[in-house]
């Protein structure tokens, strides 16, 4: 049981590293790190099986760094996308000197 989560972690986690990589919409680009911080999730899951009860615990930091990072996330698109009218990355020069 502990092997099929972490594959299956370890999956998502690949599934969320590319989508971040290959994709230029800002919107797919956050939805891919979401993925990776649930198959985190996942693998802290598997593993507290088998270490106890500590590993479910830790997924609930991650769980609150997740909705932190998606309040602030969401609001920095959204004030980009009322800037620039784009959610392309390849778009913006905002770090640029």
């Amino acid at each position: 049981m502990i092997t099929e989560g972490l594959i299956l972690s370890a999956i998502l986690f690949v599934i969320g590293t590319f989508g971040v990589l290959i994709r230029r919409n800002a919107i797919i680009m956050f939805l891919c790190i979401e993925l990776q911080l649930n198959a985190v999730n996942v693998a802290f899951v598997a593993l507290s099986r088998s270490v106890g009860i500590d590993g479910q615990i830790f997924v609930f930091f991650v769980m609150t760094v997740a909705a932190a990072e998606a309040a602030v996330g969401l609001a920095i698109i959204i004030s980009i996308f009322r800037h620039y009218e784009t959610v392309n990355v390849d778009n913006f020069n905002l770090l640029k000197w």
